[in-house]
């Protein structure tokens, strides 16, 4: 498979591993050709540019997720929180009209200029940033995660747990939607387990919350769950 890694990865590279399929067979856009990019590094701005420049991002819910919502309204107040690699930061939108304080970070600079686009008066909610740089605010009380682990090579987990250990205040959380798949490739790089996730976060969280997702996007279908871990 040309410009993308093959295998699974092919659900975000934008190729399919056989004939090449229109997005709107998998109804996350209207019929277009599916891009055919160059072959670049995911852990790189240049490979989000390319795809979110395309208007490519099979990645981004229509809507804001149900636990998501069941997590803010649950909450005894509004809280501070961190949105990693937010993309067209949907969800920062629905934060932001929840009366949390929340800013959401990505260092595509297109994903930052879409989500910049469609936020209104929460235009400064969303900035471009470094996850491992850092970040004005932190520690925060809530990161919320959402196709960002997924998002990053493998290679680079270890260090993902131990940034966002530092980015969520003792006794704060780490909340949302985590990928499993047994799938070696990539991107979504899946875990493998629970037990590879545990490894990750056990020595600075305990996990507190664990559930099936009900309106996963096509690309995480059966494949993910959320899950809340407080930072120890």
């Amino acid at each position: 498979m040309r410009g993308c890694v093959a295998g699974r990865g092919a659900e975000w590279c934008g190729k399919s591993l056989g004939q090449p399929r229109s997005i709107a067979v998998r109804r996350y856009h209207s019929p277009v050709s599916t891009p055919d990019f160059p072959k670049r590094d995911p852990a790189e701005p240049a490979f989000w540019d390319l795809r979110y420049d395309a208007g490519f991002a099979p990645w981004e819910a229509s809507g804001v997720p149900a636990q998501l919502s069941a997590f803010v309204a649950r909450a005894a107040r509004p809280r501070t929180v961190l949105v990693p690699g937010c993309g067209a930061a949907l969800d920062v939108r629905f934060l932001a009209e929840s009366g949390w304080n929340v800013l959401g970070i990505d260092f595509s600079h297109e994903a930052v200029a879409r989500a910049r686009a469609q936020l209104g008066d929460h235009v400064n909610r969303v900035r471009y940033g470094d996850f491992f740089a850092p970040i004005a605010g932190e520690p925060f009380e809530v990161v919320y995660e959402r196709a960002f682990l997924c998002a990053l090579p493998r290679r680079l987990w270890r260090a993902w747990a131990a940034r966002v250990a530092q980015l969520v205040e003792p006794g704060g959380a780490l909340s949302g939607f985590f990928f499993f798949d047994a799938a070696e490739r990539g991107p979504p790089f899946g875990l493998a387990g629970q037990a590879e996730l545990d490894e990750l976060l056990a020595p600075a969280f305990e996990r507190v919350e664990d559930a099936p997702v009900p309106d996963s996007t096509d690309v995480f279908r059966g494949k993910e769950r959320w899950q809340a871990w407080r930072r120890r």
